[in-house]
């Protein structure tokens, strides 16, 4: 999805990013660039924080609808996508000690955890698969 975010700067300050669709949802960046990308992370994690808290995610408002917001004054409006989080589930798996301690091994030299290794390992694998389906159709 996306919504609206405003850019202000005020002078001698940081860029600050707010979301009129999610009052005290903010952030800052040294630079637009960082802002921007800082929009983003504070917007995820805000979704993520309402799903879980259970509450429903607003419709995005439009450009129009927001044209005499009095916080827009001396703003920028831009787009921020970012996508709610699916929910984790938990699944058992079953596989030789020695997989396991292999798997291990390569998710902590990956700097990840077995699961995010697993997962990671699985839709690269999938998706590498299918790139090898395209070219041999050719």
């Amino acid at each position: 999805m996306e919504y609206i975010a405003y850019l202000h700067k005020d002078k001698g300050s940081d860029y600050g990013v707010s979301f009129p669709d999610f009052p005290g949802c903010v952030t800052a960046g040294r630079t637009l660039e960082e802002a921007r990308e800082l929009a983003v992370e504070a917007l995820t994690l805000h979704l993520a924080g309402m799903i879980e808290d259970g509450d429903a995610l607003p419709e995005p408002s439009t450009l129009d609808a927001l044209a005499k917001d009095p916080a827009m004054k001396g703003a920028v409006a831009f787009l921020v996508s970012a996508e709610a989080p699916e929910k984790t589930v938990r699944v058992n798996i079953t596989a030789r000690e020695s997989q396991i301690e292999a798997i291990d091994k390569l998710a902590r030299k990956a700097g990840m955890t077995r699961s995010a290794y697993m997962v990671q390992s699985a839709v690269r694998g999938r998706r590498e698969a299918g790139t090898r389906r395209a070219v041999e159709r050719r």
